[in-house]
């Protein structure tokens, strides 16, 4: 089987990540490298082997979670489309099964809250983990030399968020998406203002898994 290491070695990955966080990063948007793609990846992996689903699915998972921004090597908009035409022709090239690569399509160009939908376990496992990277190190070095005032609210939010972290808990049939914010930095109504249509995402893609989405800022629970 295809792992998601053998993915991270192949070099026509490296190259496409690579031209796909150069563009972002002209266009101004926070970090979306190898950084976001490995820590989407082992989200994914991680809530859908707690949900009960076997390795098979949870290996389809991680590697839908490191390839579901490949897109954004052709252009940010409709990245979650293109990014999955482009992650089925590799993992075919590489010698994945139809039916596995056909999986991970369907999950990478369902994972962005515009268009997106959790049809399966593994859309619903990427949605998750996508929408759960909130964190300072996402924000640029150069912007973060900008007054906090002058930051665009995406950069403030995020160089906000001290910590988060999904996981889930299996007593409470929960999906619980954990952040700490500096609300010096910023009020956590910037955070819903920017993130309320990613959370309602998160809510079906929880539901999905029969699991209730559960989100919890500065120790309260909110959702």
């Amino acid at each position: 089987m295809i792992t998601v290491s053998d993915v991270k070695k192949d070099e026509e990955v490296k190259a496409i990540m690579y031209m796909a966080e150069n563009q972002i990063e002209a266009l101004g948007f926070t970090e979306h490298s190898v950084r976001h793609s490995g820590i989407v990846s082992k989200w994914a992996g991680d809530i859908l082997r707690d949900v009960g689903a076997d390795e098979h699915r949870v290996e389809l998972a991680k590697i839908a979670g490191y390839l579901h921004d490949i897109g954004n090597s052709i252009n940010r908009y409709n990245h979650a489309q293109s990014g999955a035409i482009l992650a089925y022709k590799i993992l075919t090239r590489m010698g994945m099964p139809y039916m596995d690569a056909a999986e991970v399509m369907m999950a990478i160009g369902n994972h962005d809250e515009r268009e997106g939908l959790p049809v399966s376990d593994i859309t619903s496992a990427l949605i998750l983990a996508d929408k759960a990277d909130v964190h300072k190190s996402r924000v640029r070095a150069n912007t973060t030399r900008v007054s906090m005032e002058n930051l665009n609210i995406h950069d403030r939010v995020n160089l906000a968020a001290e910590k988060s972290l999904v996981y889930v808990n299996k007593e409470a049939g929960e999906v619980v998406l954990d952040i700490v914010i500096d609300t010096e930095k910023c009020p956590v109504m910037d955070y819903f203002e920017i993130y309320f249509g990613r959370m309602q995402l998160c809510r079906r893609a929880a539901d999905f898994l029969g699991k209730k989405f559960v989100l919890v800022i500065n120790g309260v629970r909110l959702l």
